[in-house]
């Protein structure tokens, strides 16, 4: 059996009322085929199943996409919980439909990278390598 202590992990997921999945699965396809482990939760889920779900599965980091416009709530309330439950160490990173103007304030409040529409797979990849390759190495 190969060792997979190593391989990145990352949860993307689908939070909300949100029913358009295309880009998420695009994604998660790009990272599994650089050999990034990836889970999908698959659409409708909430903010607390996405958390449990990242702790328990042990993962470096949660990529949201967000699309319906309460991307604000959404990865304000994914940190809160990932905070309360001692996971803060956990990444969050995502894309979606995301004004520019938002993007300042989700990284204040400690979204570390937003992809907008149009963003290639192989940047996504590229950072996902850079900023949590690092973390599973130690």
């Amino acid at each position: 059996m190969a060792d997979t202590s190593c391989k990145i992990r990352v949860i993307v997921a689908k939070a909300g009322l949100d029913g358009h999945d295309r880009g998420a699965k695009v994604v998660a396809r790009a990272l599994r085929d650089a050999g990034v482990e990836v889970i999908y939760t698959g659409l409708h889920q909430t903010p607390e199943q996405i958390v449990a779900a990242a702790i328990q599965e042990d993962v470096d980091a949660v990529g949201l996409s967000v699309l319906s416009g309460a991307h604000m709530t959404l990865f304000a309330r994914v940190i809160e919980l990932l905070t309360e439950a001692g996971a803060a160490d956990i990444v969050v990173f995502g894309g979606g439909i995301i004004p520019d103007a938002d993007i300042a304030a989700l990284t204040a409040m400690g979204v570390a990278k937003i992809f907008t529409p149009g963003a290639p797979t192989s940047e996504i990849v590229a950072w996902v390598r850079e900023a949590l390759g690092p973390r599973r190495a130690a």
